[in-house]
Protein backbone atom coordinates (compact mmCIF):
# COMPACT_ATOMS: atom_id res chain seq x y z
CA UNK A 1 0.00 0.00 0.00
CA UNK A 2 1.59 3.32 -0.65
CA UNK A 3 -1.14 5.84 0.03
CA UNK A 4 1.18 9.19 -0.54
CA UNK A 5 1.43 11.66 2.56
CA UNK A 6 0.65 14.39 0.58
CA UNK A 7 -2.73 13.10 -0.50
CA UNK A 8 -5.71 15.34 1.09
CA UNK A 9 -9.18 14.33 1.96
CA UNK A 10 -10.56 16.61 -0.30
CA UNK A 11 -9.20 14.31 -3.13
CA UNK A 12 -11.04 11.49 -2.65
CA UNK A 13 -13.97 12.88 -0.11
CA UNK A 14 -17.37 12.02 -1.70
CA UNK A 15 -18.85 15.26 -2.82
CA UNK A 16 -22.50 16.63 -2.63
CA UNK A 17 -22.94 15.95 0.40
CA UNK A 18 -26.97 13.77 1.07
CA UNK A 19 -28.12 15.80 4.32
CA UNK A 20 -31.67 15.75 5.36
CA UNK A 21 -33.06 19.07 7.76
CA UNK A 22 -33.81 17.35 11.63
CA UNK A 23 -37.60 17.56 11.06
CA UNK A 24 -37.62 15.12 8.55
CA UNK A 25 -40.03 11.71 9.37
CA UNK A 26 -37.38 8.87 9.26
CA UNK A 27 -39.10 7.25 6.82
CA UNK A 28 -38.31 9.33 4.68
CA UNK A 29 -34.40 9.07 5.51
CA UNK A 30 -34.63 5.32 4.93
CA UNK A 31 -36.22 5.94 1.38
CA UNK A 32 -33.54 8.20 0.67
CA UNK A 33 -30.38 6.02 1.99
CA UNK A 34 -31.96 3.41 -0.31
CA UNK A 35 -32.81 5.01 -3.21
CA UNK A 36 -29.60 6.59 -3.03
CA UNK A 37 -27.24 3.39 -1.97
CA UNK A 38 -25.83 5.33 0.57
CA UNK A 39 -25.42 3.57 4.55
CA UNK A 40 -25.09 7.65 6.24
CA UNK A 41 -26.43 11.35 5.75
CA UNK A 42 -26.09 14.36 7.74
CA UNK A 43 -28.64 15.95 9.61
CA UNK A 44 -28.71 19.99 9.46
CA UNK A 45 -30.31 22.73 11.42
CA UNK A 46 -32.06 25.38 9.71
CA UNK A 47 -28.49 27.26 8.94
CA UNK A 48 -27.12 24.41 6.91
CA UNK A 49 -24.90 23.65 9.80
CA UNK A 50 -24.36 19.60 10.85
CA UNK A 51 -26.06 18.63 14.01
CA UNK A 52 -26.25 14.94 13.76
CA UNK A 53 -25.68 11.88 11.63
CA UNK A 54 -28.07 8.87 10.87
CA UNK A 55 -26.51 5.87 9.48
CA UNK A 56 -28.37 2.83 8.60
CA UNK A 57 -28.13 1.05 12.35
CA UNK A 58 -29.91 4.18 13.89
CA UNK A 59 -32.55 3.09 11.49
CA UNK A 60 -32.27 -0.48 12.66
CA UNK A 61 -32.40 0.71 16.41
CA UNK A 62 -36.18 1.91 15.37
CA UNK A 63 -37.01 -0.74 13.50
CA UNK A 64 -40.05 -1.36 15.42
CA UNK A 65 -41.35 1.86 16.08
CA UNK A 66 -43.59 4.45 13.72
CA UNK A 67 -41.00 5.51 11.18
CA UNK A 68 -43.58 8.39 10.30
CA UNK A 69 -43.72 9.59 14.21
CA UNK A 70 -39.79 9.87 14.39
CA UNK A 71 -37.75 12.21 13.00
CA UNK A 72 -34.19 12.63 12.48
CA UNK A 73 -33.54 14.23 15.24
CA UNK A 74 -35.25 11.83 17.33
CA UNK A 75 -32.57 9.23 15.76
CA UNK A 76 -29.61 10.77 15.03
CA UNK A 77 -26.27 10.37 16.54
CA UNK A 78 -25.69 14.07 17.84
CA UNK A 79 -21.94 13.45 17.72
CA UNK A 80 -20.19 14.65 14.27
CA UNK A 81 -16.90 13.96 13.86
CA UNK A 82 -15.63 16.38 11.37
CA UNK A 83 -12.50 16.98 9.67
CA UNK A 84 -10.64 19.20 7.50
CA UNK A 85 -10.81 19.01 3.78
CA UNK A 86 -6.95 19.69 4.11
CA UNK A 87 -6.01 16.83 6.18
CA UNK A 88 -4.15 14.01 4.81
CA UNK A 89 -5.59 10.84 4.42
CA UNK A 90 -3.29 9.03 7.11
CA UNK A 91 -4.46 11.41 9.36
CA UNK A 92 -7.56 10.66 8.57
CA UNK A 93 -7.35 7.04 8.73
CA UNK A 94 -5.61 7.27 12.23
CA UNK A 95 -8.94 9.32 13.75
CA UNK A 96 -11.09 6.43 12.11
CA UNK A 97 -9.17 3.74 13.87
CA UNK A 98 -8.90 5.63 17.07
CA UNK A 99 -12.67 6.59 17.67
CA UNK A 100 -13.77 3.10 15.85
CA UNK A 101 -15.74 5.27 13.53
CA UNK A 102 -16.23 4.44 9.88
CA UNK A 103 -16.91 8.17 8.42
CA UNK A 104 -16.16 11.48 9.16
CA UNK A 105 -17.85 14.76 7.84
CA UNK A 106 -15.86 17.40 5.65
CA UNK A 107 -16.83 20.84 6.49
CA UNK A 108 -16.46 23.63 4.11
CA UNK A 109 -13.50 26.05 5.32
CA UNK A 110 -15.04 29.20 3.72
CA UNK A 111 -17.69 31.21 2.36
CA UNK A 112 -19.78 29.20 5.04
CA UNK A 113 -17.88 27.72 7.70
CA UNK A 114 -19.32 24.32 9.19
CA UNK A 115 -21.42 23.92 6.27
CA UNK A 116 -20.86 19.60 4.99
CA UNK A 117 -18.72 20.25 1.73
CA UNK A 118 -18.49 16.14 1.59
CA UNK A 119 -18.46 12.76 3.56
CA UNK A 120 -14.91 10.58 3.77
CA UNK A 121 -15.64 6.73 4.53
CA UNK A 122 -13.12 3.92 5.52
CA UNK A 123 -14.03 2.70 1.57
CA UNK A 124 -12.75 5.90 0.51
CA UNK A 125 -9.90 5.70 1.74
CA UNK A 126 -9.35 2.18 0.99
CA UNK A 127 -10.16 2.92 -2.69
CA UNK A 128 -7.49 5.53 -2.87
CA UNK A 129 -5.08 2.89 -1.64
CA UNK A 130 -5.41 1.66 -4.98
CA UNK A 131 -4.92 4.65 -7.43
Amino acid sequence: MNISKEKRVRDVMTRGVITAPFDTPVSEIAKLLVRKHISGIVVTAPNGEAVGVISEIDIIKVFDKDWDKLTAEDVMSTVVRTIDPETTLRKAAAIMRDLNIHRLVILSLKPAPGVPIGILTASDILRASFE
